[in-house]
């Protein structure tokens, strides 16, 4: 249980879902651990975001493995607040050495239903606060000498998903960003790669509205939501699984990568 034994690892979107289980599952490798979440509504976005007392237990989970934990509530978009945050974090911990943009959020309509609020959300969390985590981070990596970065992408950011359109172009857009940092800082040893799930299970996106859109449509649209697997989801560790790899020295000459833990989504 050592993979990244006495690194320090800041995770956005940490207070439930995918961000926390990514959270336990360095800190069981031996990570410290920065977990950051909005913990508060966001504007556009149909369902419920993270509570502090859902951030509180994430704290409680990290601790129970023996790791020390740094926790704020800060939201992506406001880079002087996130820039704070992240700064008290690694002060309080000696430096960070892994960084895991997480935090997203998505919404489902037909292409001309979006209202402005909610693509204005979806970019401005998924693609502009994803660039702020990194513009926040990435600085510290460097003084460290090495790092690797990971940005939550998704299947959508890889093919078309139809009904998800400002969801697939901010996924689409954090893979190009990813894929252009790896090129461009690969000399000073700073890795970056995304991980491209399909649907995960225990997600905020489990109870947002909009499924009724995919269910009325045509099985020739549908067809873009299956799985070559008979299972319509992965869980939370099947992706934490991943990002554990690309964290860790195991994956020390991988970057600008964008792997897929999709159930075969993207064969089909």
């Amino acid at each position: 249980m050592t993979r990244v034994l006495d690194k320090v690892a800041l995770i956005t979107g940490a207070g439930r879902g995918q961000g926390r289980s990514h959270a336990v599952r360095l800190a069981e490798e031996g990570a410290d651990i920065i977990a950051l979440d909005i913990c508060a509504p966001v504007d556009g976005i149909n369902y419920p975001m993270a509570t502090p007392e859902d951030l509180e237990l994430t704290r409680e989970l990290v601790e129970k493995t023996g790791r020390r934990i740094v926790t704020a509530e800060v939201d992506i978009r406001e880079r002087h607040a996130l820039g704070e945050a992240v700064d008290a974090g690694v002060a309080e911990l000696g430096g960070l050495d892994i960084v895991v943009a997480n935090a997203g959020v998505a919404t489902i309509a037909h292409w001309n239903e979006f209202p402005q609020a909610q693509w204005d959300a979806v970019i401005g969390t998924n693609i502009t606060g994803t660039w702020n985590t990194l513009q926040a981070t990435v600085p510290h990596l460097l003084e460290r000498g090495a790092g690797s970065v990971i940005a939550t992408a998704s299947t959508a950011g890889l093919v078309g998903m139809p009904f998800l359109e400002p969801y697939a172009a901010s996924k689409h857009a954090v893979i190009g960003l990813i894929r252009s940092l790896s090129i461009e800082l690969a000399e000073q040893n700073i890795r970056f790669n995304a991980v491209c799930p399909t649907g995960v299970s225990g997600t905020g996106l489990d109870n947002s509205p909009g499924g009724e859109v995919i269910a009325a449509a045509s099985e020739r649209v549908r067809s873009a939501y299956l799985n070559a697997f008979e299972i319509q989801t992965v869980q939370t560790i099947d992706v934490s699984n991943a990002v554990l790899y690309l964290a860790s020295d195991e994956s020390r000459y991988v970057t600008g990568t964008a792997m897929s833990v999709d159930a075969g989504l993207v064969v089909l």
